[in-house]
């Protein structure tokens, strides 16, 4: 057969010149674009990238010493419609602009009726109607949450009119199940701006220790660690893609750490509520208090509240660490352990005080009781602290080293009384103890330095000193921060740190000892003792002095640690106030109860005696998560039954069907959503259950859930707000 060759070349050299003809077209379009639309190519270029953008990281968590959450990082969002487009050229422009509106009207009566289920607040048809104006300005960043779209009540309310309220992130996921919002941004123009938000779980308790963050750190372990919790930034440029932008990470940010502080949330709440109630009834100016771990120097718990303009208590600055008063009789056992280290002074010294008023160097030395005219005559050393003689401190220490008071003030240091304590707190301040010179010394300057005048020491300080005494010695410097965490692994330890192996000798430190129990027991101290348990400390009050001299005010404290015989923990508790004032009869209280609740906190009682070995007695089951209680009732070995799905990668709630002799655990099935019974629930748990429900969780108080505004087993919107009153 043969082939036509004739009729295929030309067909083939059509082809050619067809390929030559669009390579010469591709060519020119190419210098087209490189030459006379270069300008526009670029301005291009430049809208659709955005390069060297901070990405940045998550604040880490403030959590107690049991992992616990004392401030997290929370995001609120801010949500926005994109009406517009962003496209240049105008067929593509026209498309969007068509695609979107259709889209948007098919589905706008149901936005506005999803948006007021989610907001109870919001009325359908301002929001169709606040919705509809944002479509014809043509907005890039129209607001969906504003007083605009409220009811009028709840506009009225709305301190500005024009803001873009913030929503949670429950709120905001359930925005993005609705038609239209639904949709990627470059379809429905749906946008948020997330704002990062420091939340504190427990409110304000410790508000001066933890801080406060909102745009930057203010103050507290916020400000001081802020270097660790703020992590490092990262780099991220834009690309624009259609209608919207796309982030693309170049350096990843990383996180801060969590820090994992030394206080117990339950010490904290006892002595906050403790001291809180004291001050209030006396009308204190301030108070502080402080719970020191003896054994490892650990801050359980540090509250410093003082008065606001309408008569209420508030943490407002950190006096427990940067308060500078005159210390007062609890700074006595110093001076005697000084005395008692240097060989000057043991437990058979006696000292004529006689009725209470003694002149050294022409000034008055009295003692607490000078005006009776009965005084305590000659007295022990142990009368001494018990009794809080200024007179009696004040001349053994003078007689001791009026010759060469340095020696005096070299012991303060030795003992570490003037030790630098390094607190990670802002404006704390180091003890001012000064050493004798020509310029700030008289004779009457080291009598009254004994007895706790001429000093300044922070209370934490002075129950840092105390808290070193019932270890026997051995004291610490006082440790607020345990470790730093990342994704629950820690990443660095801060052990416990110790400033003196032995503050003084063995024999001085149990002569101490000796004095602060028989100030509690048969001393000014008695109303800080406490029936279940023995009691340490020494009280004191102080006359407040300034620039203009004495003033009305006092400084009172009862400081010391319990149990005597095997201490656990030393505590201070200092009032300022003004008129009567007495650190045994007004803050001796204070210490009792926390020191009571704190012991009552650690207990754990044998009932192995109250055992019915005759009649099986099953423990009682409430409602909750199913699983976590199956758990438990496995660990404990007590027959149950179950009838829910174990399988199931989500918490389970349901009920407890619970005889004589058997426990059924029954998962909840509901065809409609009602409000779940979370009495006696931890707050964790109570959001966690309820936020997942989509409802709305209001907080008052703290602990565990004590009531619930909407009944159980009631229907609900979502929504819906839901109000829980705390234990306190």
């Amino acid at each position: 057969m043969n082939f036509p060759k004739d009729k295929i070349k030309g067909r083939i050299n059509l082809v050619k010149w067809l390929f030559v003809l669009l390579g010469l077209a591709i060519l020119g379009k190419a210098l087209y674009t490189m030459t006379i639309k270069q300008s526009y190519w670029v301005e291009v270029a430049k809208q659709r990238e955005r390069i060297n953008l901070e990405l940045k990281p998550a604040r880490g968590n403030i959590l107690a010493t049991n992992g616990e959450v004392l401030a997290a990082s929370i995001p609120e969002f801010l949500m926005y419609l994109d009406f517009g487009t962003w496209e240049k050229d105008s067929a593509r422009a026209a498309k969007d602009l068509y695609k979107r509106d259709s889209l948007f009207a098919l589905s706008l009566d149901t936005i506005c009726k999803g948006m007021a289920e989610i907001f109870p607040d919001v009325d359908s048809v301002r929001l169709k109607a606040h919705l509809l104006n944002g479509q014809k300005r043509r907005s890039h960043s129209w607001p969906l949450y504003t007083a605009a779209v409220l009811k009028p009540e709840a506009a009225a309310l709305r301190k500005n009119k024009r803001r873009n309220e913030r929503v949670t992130y429950v709120q905001f996921r359930d925005m993005k199940s609705l038609p239209f919002i639904k949709e990627s941004i470059g379809v429905s123009g749906f946008f948020v701006d997330t704002i990062p938000m420091r939340k504190n779980p427990y409110g304000n308790l410790a508000r001066r220790t933890i801080g406060k963050f909102d745009s930057c750190a203010r103050y507290g372990l916020e400000l001081s660690l802020d270097s660790f919790l703020a992590g490092k930034s990262g780099i991220y440029h834009t690309l624009k893609m259609h209608s919207h932008r796309v982030k693309v990470i170049d350096v990843p940010a990383i996180d801060g750490y969590d820090v994992m502080t030394t206080i117990d949330v339950d010490m904290q709440d006892i002595c906050e509520n403790a001291l809180g109630e004291q001050i209030q009834s006396l009308n204190a100016e301030e108070g502080v208090c402080i719970v020191l771990d003896v054994k490892n120097g650990d801050i359980k718990a540090m509250t410093s509240l003082s008065k606001n303009r309408n008569g209420t208590y508030s943490e407002n600055s950190p006096l427990a660490v940067s308060n500078m008063y005159e210390p007062g009789s609890v700074f006595k056992p110093i001076s005697f352990l000084v005395a008692m280290n240097d060989g000057e002074l043991d437990l058979n010294r006696k000292v004529d005080v006689g009725r209470g008023i003694r002149t050294m160097y022409r000034a008055q030395m009295r003692d607490h009781n000078w005006r009776s005219g009965l005084g305590y005559g000659v007295i022990s050393t142990t009368d001494i602290i018990k009794f809080s003689s200024n007179i009696g401190v004040s001349v053994i220490i003078d007689e001791a080293y009026k010759d060469n008071p340095g020696r005096f003030v070299d012991g303060l240091y030795k003992v570490g009384i003037a030790e630098d304590l390094k607190i990670p707190i802002e404006n704390y301040h180091k003890p001012n103890i000064r050493h004798p010179n020509k310029q700030n010394w008289s004779k009457t300057a080291l009598p009254w330095m004994s007895i706790g005048y001429e000093t300044q020491v922070p209370p934490i300080s002075t129950v840092n000193f105390y808290a070193g005494i019932a270890n026997n010695g051995k004291l610490f410097r006082p440790r607020l921060v345990k470790a730093l965490l990342r994704d629950g692994q820690i990443v660095k330890e801060f052990p416990p740190e110790v400033l003196r192996e032995q503050m003084a000798s063995p024999e001085a430190v149990k002569m101490i000892q000796h004095c602060l129990y028989e100030v509690v027991h048969t001393g000014l101290g008695r109303k800080a003792g406490s029936s279940l348990f023995d009691v340490s400390g020494k009280t004191g009050t102080a006359q407040i002095w300034t620039r203009a001299g004495k003033s009305q005010e006092y400084l009172i404290s009862f400081a010391g640690y319990f149990p005597s015989q095997q201490p656990q923990y030393a505590c201070i508790v200092c009032i300022r106030k003004s008129g009567v004032a007495s650190g045994g009869g007004m803050c001796g209280p204070v210490f009792k109860r926390v020191a009571e609740s704190i012991m009552a906190k650690n207990v754990q009682s044998d009932f192995s005696s109250a055992i019915d070995t005759v009649n099986s007695h099953l423990p009682l089951v409430k409602a909750g998560d199913l699983a976590a209680t199956r758990q438990a009732l496995h660990t404990m070995n007590i027959q149950h039954s179950a009838d829910f799905d174990e399988t199931k990668d989500e918490t389970i709630w349901g009920s407890v069907n619970q005889q004589t002799s058997s426990i059924m655990l029954k998962e909840l099935v509901d065809t409609m959503k009602v409000i779940p019974n979370v009495v006696g629930y931890g707050l964790r748990d109570a959001l966690f259950r309820l936020e997942n429900l989509g409802l709305k969780v209001s907080i008052n108080g703290s602990g565990s859930v004590k009531h619930q505004s909407l009944k159980p087993g009631s229907t609900f919107n979502d929504g819906a707000l839901i109000e829980l009153t705390l234990k306190e």
